[in-house]
């Protein structure tokens, strides 16, 4: 799992239909839409990274955000990802990811010369992608982690609000090479 990155692990996620649509949204083909993805991806995460190591009011939001997807309270079907199950223990990253939508799209932009506006709409479109390897990540760290066969929930330690364990939670969700 440490061996493929965070964007690697959300290009994988990403089925072609979407892909195929950020394409269109950039007016390139899909190698370039996945080159766009990757910087955009590549910003988010280190954006988020930054925040959650911030001693305030969003770093606090971010680091709970992170708690929640650590710990999401999916069960069965909705644990496989993807869609519908992505979003159902995304609630507060999804707001998160949204609120960091704007400087990061400037940011894509600035580097990429893509109107902000669009790579805006490409957040749109990778947040429930986004969501879904979040929760892969932190369910694989907990299988990892916790090897108790049957139950999950003795890993819910980690994603303590006060950092303790939560450093090696993010750096296990976004990979810890990218600031």
């Amino acid at each position: 799992m440490s061996e493929s990155s965070f964007q690697d692990d959300v290009l994988h996620e990403l089925d072609d239909d979407r892909l195929t649509e950020i394409a269109g949204l950039l007016g390139t083909d899909t190698n370039g839409a996945r080159d766009t993805v990757a910087q955009t991806v590549g910003a988010l995460t280190g954006d988020l990274q930054q925040k959650a190591g911030a001693d305030d009011d969003d770093g606090a939001e971010v680091r709970q955000a992170f708690a929640e997807v650590a710990e999401p309270p999916l069960q069965g079907v909705a644990t496989l990802g993807g869609g519908l199950g992505g979003m159902l223990g995304g609630g507060m990253m999804a707001g998160v990811l949204a609120k960091v939508s704007k400087p990061v799209a400037n940011a894509v932009s600035k580097k990429t010369g893509v109107p902000a506006p669009t790579i805006a709409r490409v957040i749109e479109l990778l947040i429930p992608v986004l969501l879904a390897v979040f929760a892969k990540r932190a369910a694989a760290g907990k299988a990892t982690g916790t090897p108790a066969p049957g139950t999950s929930s003795p890993g819910a330690a980690p994603a303590t609000p006060d950092g303790g364990g939560l450093g090696d939670l993010l750096g296990q969700i976004l990979g810890g090479g990218k600031k």
